[in-house]
């Protein structure tokens, strides 16, 4: 925040992470998201919402949180009337409710359940996306799409500063939106390692059903691919 002729004004930062309707002045501060029936864009989707927002959730004086820092990322509930879901969360929660989780019994008889896709790797990628994006593109949001064999994250604009999808493979760190990134980490959204790609997007990709997602930087866009494990019929 910065004062001009006595008028307290919010920084860019400042409106994106915490202001309360940020698409009111920012337009292109929303995620887009599409839960799509098939294998390709369609008129006909599942379910689509622009999901509108701080980038953190905003908690009130009734939230019982001692520090304006929660100690982990909360899940939405609409019964949750004492903040604003932060529109990260709110990107999980379309993704839950547009996936599907398989239950099934372990080799120690423990039930286990299985997503189409790890939320901590889809986390990394929704986060990556809103600290990095080139927020002077003003004419298209983030988008979220969940096809019927894949979830992709686009962002607005080429990799930042001297990042290629090599480097960020082997976890080099650089940053477009260096303040968002710092509160985001405050937040436990960013690990201070920068080793959140190749762990928790490549490795958690691998780990979870032996597929490997695409990053691809094409024109001004960025994409993250996560692919869904294929059938075995």
């Amino acid at each position: 925040m910065f004062e001009d002729k006595s008028r307290r004004i919010a920084s860019v930062a400042g409106l994106l992470l915490f202001g309360s309707q940020p698409k009111k002045y920012m337009p292109q501060s929303g995620i887009s998201a599409v839960s799509y029936t098939g294998k390709e864009k369609d008129y006909e989707a599942r379910a689509r919402q622009t999901l509108r927002g701080p980038l953190v959730s905003l908690f009130g004086p009734d939230d019982g949180v001692g520090s304006p820092y929660p100690k982990l990322p909360r899940t939405f509930s609409e019964s949750d009337a004492a903040r604003e879901t932060g529109v990260i969360e709110q990107a999980l929660d379309f993704v839950r409710r547009n996936t599907a989780v398989v239950a099934a019994i372990d080799s120690g008889g423990q039930r286990q359940e299985r997503w189409d896709y790890p939320l901590d790797t889809v986390r990394e990628a929704v986060v990556n996306a809103v600290a990095h994006r080139d927020y002077t593109i003003a004419v298209t949001d983030i988008e979220m799409s969940i096809y019927a064999d894949r979830l992709e994250i686009v962002s607005p604009g080429r990799l930042p500063n001297t990042v290629t999808v090599d480097k960020m493979r082997a976890g080099y760190r650089a940053s477009r939106n260096e303040l968002i990134k710092e509160v985001l980490r405050d937040y436990r959204y960013i690990e201070a390692t920068g080793l959140g790609v190749p762990r928790k997007i490549i490795e958690g990709m691998r780990t979870h059903n032996g597929t490997e997602p695409d990053l691809i930087e094409d024109d001004d866009r960025f994409t993250v691919r996560l692919w869904k494990e294929p059938s075995s019929s």
